[in-house]
C-alpha cells in the first residue's frame, strides 16, 4: 500500500474532527479508497468518512487493509504538516510509515493497534424533513442556541426550517425557502455538545445537507470535491419541555 496525498491538510482537519467523538479507529483502505466508520463510546453518534482514491496523486493498493490507529497520535503527526507539504502513507511490518515531503523529509512510524471491534455499517434510515443550506449559517445558529441551552430543537413548519433552544432564556433562528432548501415537515431535539463537535465540518464543506423526522436520528453531511464526512446523532427525548 503506497497512499499519496499533495493536499493534506483537509485530510488532517477531518482526523482532528474525529479525533473529538473517538479516541481509536480502523482505517480500511481498498479499491474505492480511504473510509472510517465509528460510533462514540455513548453509542449517540457515528461519524463516517470517506477520501476516494481520486482524490490521492499516487494510489496503490493490492489488497483491502484495515489499520487500527490511534487518533491522538495520527492527530499530532498530520499538524506537522505545512500548508505547501505532500504526504505519503505505507504499510510496513506492523506501523504506519508516514512520510511528510516539504523543504525536507520527515519520516514518522505509527504503530498500529488491534481495535476489537464489530463490522460496522451505515444504517438505512428514512427521513421526512430535509433541508439544505450554507455550513456557516448552521454553525452560528447552533453557537447561539449553546448560549442558552444544552439542547435545541431542528424543525420544518409551514417551509420554514427553524432551529431554537430554550432554558432560563432561549434563542431562535428561522430560515424560508428563499434561503435554504426545504423539504417536508418534522421536529426533534438534539444534543448541542455533539452538534457543536460536528459543526467543525463546515471549514471543509460550503454547504450541510441536514435529515431528520420527529423524534428521529439526524444525519448531516459535508462534502466537498475530495471528501464525504457525515455523521448521525441520536435524538434527544425527554418527557418535559
Amino acid at each position: 500500500m503506497l497512499l499519496k496525498l499533495d493536499n493534506p491538510k483537509v485530510f488532517s482537519d477531518v482526523i482532528t474532527i474525529i479525533s473529538e467523538l473517538v479516541t481509536e479507529v480502523k482505517i480500511k483502505i481498498n479499491d474505492s479508497g480511504l473510509s472510517i466508520l465509528a460510533i462514540d463510546p455513548a453509542n449517540v453518534a457515528l461519524v463516517s468518512f470517506k477520501l476516494p482514491a481520486a482524490s490521492f496523486s499516487n494510489f496503490e493498493v493490492s489488497k483491502e487493509e484495515v489499520l487500527g490507529v490511534s487518533l491522538d497520535s495520527l492527530k499530532s503527526i498530520l499538524r506537522r504538516c505545512s500548508p505547501n507539504a505532500s504526504l505519503i502513507l505505507q504499510t510496513e511490518d506492523n506501523t504506519l510509515k508516514i512520510e511528510i515531503h516539504d523543504k525536507i523529509k520527515r519520516v514518522f512510524k505509527l504503530a498500529l493497534i488491534n481495535i476489537e471491534q464489530e463490522e460496522k455499517t451505515m444504517p438505512s434510515l428514512e427521513f421526512s424533513c430535509k433541508v439544505e443550506m450554507p455550513s456557516l449559517d448552521l454553525s452560528e445558529a447552533i453557537e447561539d442556541c449553546s448560549v442558552v441551552a444544552d439542547s435545541c430543537s431542528f424543525s420544518v413548519v409551514e417551509g420554514k426550517f427553524i432551529i431554537e433552544a430554550k432554558g432560563l432564556h432561549s434563542t431562535r433562528s428561522e430560515f424560508s425557502q428563499d434561503e435554504v432548501k426545504i423539504e417536508g415537515e418534522g421536529k426533534a431535539k438534539y444534543s448541542i455538545e455533539y452538534l457543536q463537535k460536528f459543526i467543525k465540518a463546515s471549514r471543509i464543506s460550503e454547504n450541510v445537507k441536514i435529515s431528520f423526522s420527529n423524534d428521529y436520528p439526524l444525519k448531516l453531511e459535508f462534502k466537498n470535491n475530495d471528501l464525504e464526512l457525515a455523521f448521525v446523532l441520536a435524538p434527544r427525548v425527554e418527557t418535559e419541555d
